[in-house]
């Protein structure tokens, strides 16, 4: 066995152990998943109860995640721990807003308001995608959202997955994809784990299970094991690092990152020449895949601002060598519900409301049972002959006249007052414990009387469920702060960045990594990454756009822009309309614009005794 299998028997043994440890976990997620879509199965509720089954379900799980929905998306908000830095956090949250306007944030963000609450947690995995090319650039950034039952986590760590020396990732990809990635045919694999898809499903022809490992190395960066069944597809001891193509007979760099084939590594077991698909083109020698520590700067490079990074020295003719940045952070990212001690993943609402909603649904067939038993019931004599036409009066043929007291017509009515009112009682109770009222879910509130109560009482149930706000924002604020390095440590091109100036007009901006790279007062290079990351608290407030054009209209109108009657006024307001995307501003404010440059052009063009004379 050589090296390659010995550290791919360790993974899946390790795989083996942290599945084992998080199997309770993972046979719970089925479960919530089974009560949210309406599960119609009953859990004994009473000693004796032969009940299993109800024919109809009123699904309050699903009901009051819903509720819950949120679908902004969270805006980054950066802090630069110098002042002298702050134009580049500007810039920086200028290019995390282009981004999210890029990826589908809006489909993932909608994925993650139902997992989260379900299971207490769902994971966004950041991706760097080298083969992603337009004619100027090269990569950009991918996210993506997993189901918790993707995630095998390492035993015993239940803060988060930072904490963690490794873990798992389960993926169902084609066969396809991982010859077209990895170069690797897997077409005699089969699927292992088809239930990381979603529910009790059964293997497909099409797809494998792709197990991907990441750890800390002994340096404290990420490291990488990738397999499917029994082949390794990626072993990256720093996969974060700037990966190169370099010979290894003549050390010459191929430009550019080309992801290696089968067959191709940089192991000291495929020594031979016909292990490498690719060849030098300076000496014909076999191209390694190394990671490299340092970039060498061969020309100039011209900083933003105008000051120049030097190239090589032109006495030795020895490049100038700057560090390449390395983000050494994790691309995976839990997000929480609602954060409980002992335990990986938050609180899950439906494991909250799983008693009451298991007996609302024993109730509703106690009561859909009463209701069909419920009729009205007749008593005939012995052998009665009845007459059935078309006529108003029926004939009912008696033997003899005492067989007349045998007909009686007896209504049979059931009384559910009682269950009906524990069901709205049990109901009531599933919303205390989630912490959602009549306001929350848009219904008509008549404990609140006034708006100032109504106000109150929305602030109250916001302030109820502000702590797994709090959640998705911490989680967004890590993934904002990996964007970023991920762009720092692979865009090496300069990119377009659209921001917005003081005037709310749109701004030409350009992300430049080198402006990044500083000197120390020894004169070695280090990337200045010390900023903040958060997400903005005005961001909800700002996408209820009908709100805002609606203050904003109050506030012109009371005067809290200057005279209403002021050209420069109006024009101040139509340009904060712009911003708020109040329809058809920009057209009104260039409108005004252009008569108050005609206003201007008229009074200059006015002779000075005819303003007297007016």
């Amino acid at each position: 066995m050589n090296e390659k299998q010995k550290k791919l028997a360790l993974w899946q043994e390790k795989l083996a152990r942290y599945d084992a440890a998080f199997a309770e976990e993972t046979a719970m997620m089925d479960e919530r998943e089974a009560i949210y879509r309406g599960r119609s199965a009953i859990d004994e509720l009473v000693d004796g109860d032969v009940i299993r089954r109800t024919p109809h379900v009123r699904n309050i799980a699903a009901e009051l995640i819903e509720a819950q929905v949120d679908a902004n998306i969270p805006q980054p908000k950066v802090t630069p721990l110098r002042r002298e830095d702050e134009h580049l956090a500007v810039l920086i949250e200028d290019m995390l807003r282009n981004k999210l306007d890029r990826l589908p944030m809006e489909v993932l963000n909608d994925q993650m308001e139902r997992t989260v609450p379900i299971q207490g947690g769902g994971l966004f995995v950041l991706e760097w995608d080298s083969a992603a090319r337009t004619h100027d650039a090269v990569g950009q950034s991918v996210v993506s959202v997993l189901h918790p039952k993707q995630l095998s986590p390492q035993p015993g760590v239940t803060g988060d997955l930072d904490q963690m020396d490794d873990f798992i990732l389960k993926l169902p990809q084609t066969k396809a994809f991982i010859r077209r990635r990895y170069g690797v045919d897997v077409s005699d694999g089969s699927e292992e784990e088809p239930t990381v898809r979603g529910g009790d499903v059964s293997p497909s022809d099409e797809l494998v299970t792709q197990y991907v490992g990441y750890y800390r190395n002994e340096n404290g960066g990420v490291g990488l094991f990738s397999w499917v069944n029994d082949t390794v597809l990626e072993d990256l001891e720093d996969c974060q690092s700037r990966m190169l193509c370099r010979c290894s007979s003549c050390g010459a760099v191929e430009p550019g990152y080309v992801p290696p084939k089968d067959g191709e590594n940089d192991s000291e077991d495929d020594e031979e020449d016909e292990g490498y698909a690719r060849r030098c083109p300076v000496c014909g020698g076999p191209m390694r895949l190394c990671a490299e520590e340092t970039q060498e700067l061969w020309l100039p490079v011209t900083r933003s601002d105008g000051s120049v990074i030097p190239g090589a020295d032109p006495v030795t003719g020895e490049p100038n060598r700057v560090p390449y940045y390395k983000p050494d952070m994790y691309p995976v990212f839990l997000q929480k519900s609602v954060s409980v001690y002992g335990r990986l993943l938050g609180e899950s609402d439906v494991d909250k409301v799983r008693d009451q909603q298991n007996t609302i649904n024993r109730l509703e067939k106690s009561i859909i049972d009463q209701l069909l038993a419920a009729g009205t019931y007749i008593t005939l004599p012995p052998d009665p002959s009845i007459r059935v036409d078309t006529g108003v009066a029926k004939v009912i043929r008696l033997k003899n006249v005492t067989d007349k007291n045998y007909i009686g017509v007896y209504d049979m009515k059931c009384n559910v007052e009682q269950p009906l009112a524990y069901l709205e009682y049990v109901y009531q109770e599933a919303r205390d414990l989630v912490g959602i009222t009549d306001s929350y879910q848009g219904r008509r509130d008549t404990t609140a009387t006034s708006g100032v109560a109504k106000e109150f009482a929305a602030n109250q149930t916001a302030g109820r469920l502000q702590s797994k706000r709090v959640m998705k924002n911490a989680c967004w604020a890590k993934l904002f702060e990996a964007m970023f390095k991920f762009e720092l440590a692979y865009a090496d091109e300069k990119r377009p960045v659209v921001g917005l100036d003081e005037a709310g007009n749109p701004r030409d901006e350009e992300w430049n990594k080198w402006d990044f790279l500083c000197v120390d007062e020894d004169g070695a290079y280090y990337w200045n990454d010390r900023f903040l990351f958060s997400c903005d608290s005005s961001a909800a407030l700002a996408a209820d756009r009908t709100a805002m054009w609606n203050q904003t209209q109050s506030y012109y109108a009371a005067g809290a822009f200057g005279d209403p009657n002021e050209m420069d006024t109006r024009i101040l307001f139509w340009t904060k309309m712009e911003q708020l995307h109040y329809p058809g501003a920009a057209q009104t404010r260039q409108n005004l614009i252009e008569e108050q440059r005609r206003q201007i052009a008229r009074s200059a063009a006015t002779p000075p005794w005819e303003v007297k004379s007016l």
